[in-house]
């Protein structure tokens, strides 16, 4: 059975220790069936199945569905030995955060990938047909250092093994586009995603150039994630991705009817499909996902460089279709999605009208469909099981989250609310006791701040005045604060704010009476897990509107935490729902404005005096000065939860199909 089921995925088991952890009933400890049945529907003609590309993908399986293998597992494969920048240097010595977990498959670097997973997961869940397309990232994306002795952050190259990492196994077809007038290879790669319940699953199918009969300077092409060292590596990868992933599928004999574009990363995948097929018929089957108003986010590269590495018959497609609306010289992947996929969508409400005022002559097919987050690999364990007292009252959220939205008819009833104050006790004394060495303790108020370290989501705000946060510390009770996420190591401005917040946390060296604060090194899922759970307050303070959507907000309502955020992304749709303080600059209607103007001095007073608000409202409840049945922090828990109904992946891919797939 094990090699009849390997020719079925098209295993390539010559070395037999993949055939280890494969059964007539299991692969790698989850249900064989499930992916036997995915396969069976990719494979006919008679069913309709979609193809999802994407640059990155973070699947959490350190937190969710992690698979089991019989094979050793490469010591690089384990996350261990985890450093912390705090303002208690003692500790920061002597002591590393007690992790002993499998590593994250790294093939993302932050809240993309992590939405493209969620993705996959919730497409799993409603038993839709798929195939998702990325690339085997050989060394991750970084692995991130602090220099402790100046402050700062040094990038390393992460050391992974994929031939040891459970349930991702090579396969027999290879496939080779022409880069640059030269033949690369690659090698195709499957990582199955599995639906909550373990009876459905989808393939990732990941390209990877690390081949011994490509030359060095190929090899290294799939190596690091949005390595930009220069265009031509850009280019290439995004090459391997559109165009390579489109050969991956044909390969496997997939049978696709709708190609969704995660990203402008893998336009050239339409460029691929219009050697057989006329633009005007692909128009209709492809569609294109956008995630960003920032400049940079959109690709653009010299039509010189790019005609030096695409085939001509690509080029053309591009010089036709993917002109820079300002600059005739210069590709847009963004332009070329928007002028060859019929159906466009921003990530939220608001992030649609941005994109329409970006885009005015796309105004007509440009929607707005919301992210979310998958329920299920987000809610803490003390959570899920208060939820699950309850679910006689809220329905079956384990089956369908968007239920979660019923938990609104408990908001006065006193034992669930009693309850939901116990379970979050119990997840921060589950976080202060991770944090013991740093002298966390769950009676005292506790925020995060944690995503990708970009400028226009202003990471230190928080600390733009020492001395005010310390002497609300002092007023009102002391802070626990937790900061984490990574700056790109191209991205020299980020870099240099990451510096200054290392610096800040270093002043208050003296203060721990008052404010504890660590900065945790390579933030990942494991992380997001612990702290969106656990935490008093989810901090989100980016410029508006150049925030798409953000999701790390989303996993934190699952769990009650409450929100302290700028009025930008996902949270303009929540804005009237009492799930915490809004705060800060909001730019007028129909204007996007400069991100380079951050209006920090301004937003950090709001900021300041929402947290002083919020510090108080919360040691009234922990003290009992406001009992459950009266507390407000409770009542902006409640909402959180109920929220979470509608900010889930369930709802987001229920959208998607009905809209764009039609599976």
């Amino acid at each position: 059975m094990p090699k009849k089921f390997a020719e079925l995925i098209r295993l390539d088991y010559s070395n037999e220790k993949y055939l280890n952890d494969i059964s007539a009933s299991e692969y790698y400890g989850f249900p064989l069936q499930p992916i036997i049945d995915a396969e069976q529907v990719l494979l006919s003609m008679d069913k309709k199945s979609a193809a999802y590309f994407s640059m990155e993908y973070g699947l959490a399986p350190s937190v969710y569905h992690t698979f089991k293998t019989a094979n050793p597992i490469n010591k690089n494969n384990v996350l261990s030995e985890h450093e912390v920048f705090s303002n208690m240097k003692d500790m920061d010595y002597y002591h590393v955060l007690p992790v002993k977990k499998i590593l994250d498959l790294p093939i993302y670097s932050g809240g993309l990938g992590v939405l493209a997973g969620d993705t996959l997961k919730s497409t799993a869940d409603l038993q839709l047909s798929l195939a998702a397309i990325g690339i085997l990232w050989n060394k991750g994306y970084f692995h991130q250092k602090f220099w402790f002795k100046a402050g700062g952050q040094v990038p390393e190259a992460l050391a992974w093994d994929p031939n040891s990492y459970p349930g991702l196994v090579p396969l027999k077809p290879k496939v080779n586009i022409t880069l640059s007038g030269q033949k690369l290879y690659l090698r195709l790669w499957k990582y199955y995603v599995y639906s909550n319940n373990l009876k459905h699953a989808l393939p990732l199918i990941l390209l990877d150039a690390n081949l011994p009969e490509n030359p060095e300077f190929f090899r290294d092409l799939t190596d690091q994630l949005y390595k930009s060292t220069n265009n031509w590596i850009k280019i290439a990868q995004r090459m391997i991705l559109g165009i390579g992933g489109i050969k991956a599928l044909e390969a496997l004999g997939y049978s696709i009817n709708q190609y969704h574009l995660n990203e402008g990363h893998a336009a050239l995948a339409i460029t691929e499909k219009a050697k057989k097929e006329p633009i005007e018929e692909l128009k209709k089957i492809f569609a294109f996902t956008c995630h960003t108003p920032v400049e940079a986010g959109h690709d653009r590269f010299d039509l010189q460089e790019l005609e030096a590495a695409l085939e001509k018959e690509n080029t053309e497609i591009v010089k036709k279709f993917g002109r820079d609306e300002r600059h005739p010289h210069i590709a847009n992947f963004t332009m070329l999605a928007l002028n060859t996929c019929e159906k466009v969508n921003g990530v939220a409400q608001k992030h649609g009208e941005v994109m329409r005022l970006q885009f005015p002559k796309y105004q007509e097919q440009i929607k707005s469909i919301t992210n979310g987050v998958h329920t299920f690999t987000w809610i803490s364990q003390p959570i899920r099981e208060l939820l699950h007292k309850y679910k006689p009252q809220i329905g079956d959220f384990e089956n369908d989250p968007t239920l979660l939205k019923n938990v609104q008819n408990l908001k006065s009833n006193i034992k669930f609310r009693e309850d939901l104050w116990s379970a979050h006790l119990q997840n921060k004394k589950g976080l202060s006791e991770f944090l013991k060495f740093w002298f966390f303790h769950e009676k005292v108020f506790t925020l995060a701040w944690a995503r990708r370290l970009a400028l226009y989501k202003r990471p230190g705000m928080l600390l733009q005045d020492v001395n005010r946060l310390l002497d609300i510390a002092q007023k009102v009770g002391p802070l626990q604060i937790i900061i984490a996420g990574k700056a790109h190591p191209a991205d020299t401005p980020a870099s240099l704010h990451m510096d200054e917040i290392l610096e800040k946390i270093t002043t208050l060296s003296g203060e721990r009476k008052f404010i504890r604060i660590c900065f945790l090194e390579n933030y990942d899922t494991y992380f997001a897990k612990i702290l969106t759970s656990s935490v008093d307050v989810w901090l989100n303070n980016p410029l508006p509107p150049f925030e798409a959507s953000g999701t790390s907000g989303m996993k934190a309502i699952v769990n009650g935490v409450v929100q302290f955020s700028t009025l930008d992304g996902w949270v303009v749709e929540a804005a009237d729902k009492n799930i915490g303080k809004i705060f800060g600059y909001v730019p007028k209607p129909n204007e996007i404005g400069g991100e380079n103007n951050l209006r920090l001095e301004e937003d950090a007073q709001e900021l300041y005096k929402g947290l002083e608000e919020l510090a108080l409202q919360y040691y009234l409840t922990l003290v009992g000065k406001q009992t459950i049945t009266e507390s407000q922090w409770i009542d902006m828990m409640v909402n959180c939860i109920s929220e979470s109904g509608y900010f889930n992946t369930h709802r987001m891919v229920a959208e998607y199909n009905t809209n764009i797939w039609g599976l």
